[in-house]
């Protein structure tokens, strides 16, 4: 779609800035803040328990040519910022869904946006990544560019998390599509390493970059085929970083190897320090996990398949970092596996509980994948095999499971990220339907199908899908969902944001 037709859906009626970004209740960004917990406090979220009970379809907004809502709805000063599979970025009215503006990246805007102040007076900023590894900065109350800098030539890289923003420091983690390039068998697998780089937040210039693996790729032979082979490679890192302030550094979580052996960075937690990025300590839960994509039977050529492969158990989610009644502090790492890892970040990542929410070891599609989320008390995490459980912070006991089973003919799986008020946690699922479950004991509290077709604010068809990826965020009072996510499961193609409020 050429611009000028992008342009034509902005139709609200008047724009006057944002204004001061703390001033109505706020979604910003992947966790709602920076430990990344996805838990909005009540005074936030402005609903009630009961309330959720009685949540209609306040309005529907369609995405022109979109086949996905990758991006998950960010909430700030009364307007909702997103991206989708075409590459578009969207600024809409929070309360009734009209659009301000329409900003086009150079590809599928997958990651979360970040919104923070700008360098002049009243100015902000908007902060996402794309599909090939840029990163942008845009003035957020009217859509224009600032800067544009793309954080790894490699040209596989690709931004799929939300850029974290801190005292004008913006943290962005590199990934990669390098394991699906390796199906080829005349792909010369691989070269690719992950990477967390911090960017000045008004400028875009770069403080510094650090690799999961430090040493670069070299030759190490030749596949079946002739073709030459590199390594070490892999360690892409798919998860928005989570700050602490009090140790002074930035924690994600890792991905696996491309090429054996697997460095031990790869399926870790690593802590960079938030001046220099140096790595403060890093602990791998999983050893020897080199994998791609052509190990999986009837995926291309298996000549990149590392000899010993795998099960891809990367960390895909973001660690959540919380404070325990009794003052300790615990970083909360969901692996593929179904494996749920309490680590100590006072004491150099040491582990302190592990739990498997798995009733059988997954394949490469992962248990846990995009995230849980975490109040004072308990965690929450969304399963592939179908359901939500519940897992006690303070020793990792399981608390609850709800099973959730969808309609004849739909996919199966909570595979997107969960999140979470005060009382009440809410999932949306590879079926299409968005649930709210009661934290006390799982009870299904209200349920809405998204997998059908809508009438839309702005006119354009609208069709709902599948969650898969991204969560819903609650924020003054409504709850706001992309509702369209095929990914690498089949699911449900969709075009629409959907806002919710109670009666």
């Amino acid at each position: 779609m050429a611009a000028g037709s992008l342009r034509a859906q902005n139709n609200c009626a008047t724009n006057s800035g944002l204004g001061d970004l703390g001033a109505k209740p706020s979604w910003n960004g992947w966790g709602a803040g920076i430990t990344n917990a996805r838990f909005q406090e009540a005074a936030g979220a402005q609903l009630s328990p009961d309330q959720v009970r009685r949540l209609k379809l306040k309005w529907a907004f369609g995405f022109p040519d979109a086949k996905s809502v990758y991006g998950q709805p960010t909430v700030v000063a009364g307007r909702v910022f997103v991206g989708v599979d075409t590459g578009a970025v969207y600024s809409i009215d929070a309360a009734s869904g009209c659009s301000y503006w329409t900003y086009r990246a150079a590809a599928p805007v997958r990651s979360a946006v970040s919104i923070g102040p700008g360098k002049n007076a009243g100015e902000s900023l908007a902060y996402f990544g794309d599909l090939k590894g840029n990163v942008y900065a845009l003035n957020a109350a009217t859509g224009e560019q600032v800067w544009k800098v793309q954080a790894d030539t490699h040209k596989s890289a690709k931004i799929t998390a939300a850029p974290q923003l801190y005292q004008n420091r913006l943290y962005v983690s590199v990934a990669s599509g390098e394991e699906g390039d390796a199906t080829d068998a005349n792909y010369p697998c691989c070269t690719f390493r992950g990477s967390v780089v911090a960017l000045d937040a008004l400028t875009g210039r770069q403080i510094w970059k650090t690799y999961v693996i430090p040493q670069a790729a070299k030759a190490t032979g030749k596949n079946p085929k002739g073709t030459p082979q590199y390594g070490p490679s892999g360690g892409g890192v798919w998860n928005a970083p989570t700050v602490d302030p009090q140790r002074h550094a930035v924690y994600v979580g890792t991905g696996d190897a491309y090429t054996a052996p697997a460095p031990k960075t790869t399926d870790a937690i690593l802590a960079l320090d938030m001046d220099s990025g140096k790595v403060l300590w890093w602990v791998q839960d999983l050893a020897n996990d080199a994998w791609v994509v052509a190990c999986i039977e009837g995926r291309g050529s298996k000549d990149n398949c590392p000899k010993d492969a795998g099960p891809d158990f990367d960390f895909g989610a973001s660690p959540m970092l919380r404070s325990l009644p009794d003052g300790r502090r615990l970083l909360i790492a969901a692996q593929k596996s179904g494996i749920i890892w309490a680590h100590d970040p006072d004491h150099k990542g040491s582990v302190v509980w592990k739990t498997s929410v798995a009733s059988k070891q997954p394949g490469p599609q992962g248990q846990v994948n995009f995230g849980g989320a975490a109040d004072d008390r308990n965690a929450y995490f969304g399963l592939d095999s179908g359901g939500v459980v519940a897992l006690s912070l303070k020793d990792g006991e399981r608390l609850w499971f709800t099973d959730m089973q969808p309609e004849t003919g739909r996919h199966a799986g909570q595979d997107a990220a969960v999140s979470t008020i005060p009382g009440v946690l809410f999932s949306g699922g590879w079926d299409g339907v968005l649930r709210a479950l009661d934290t006390a004991n799982g009870s299904i509290v209200w349920t809405f199908d998204m997998a059908r077709d809508f009438d839309t604010v702005n006119g354009v068809p609208g069709k709902g899908g599948s969650m898969g990826a991204s969560g819903p965020t609650v924020a003054g009072g409504m709850v706001f969902a992309g509702a369209g996510y095929p990914g690498v499961q089949n699911g449900r193609n969709g075009n629409v944001l959907l806002a919710f409020a109670s009666e």
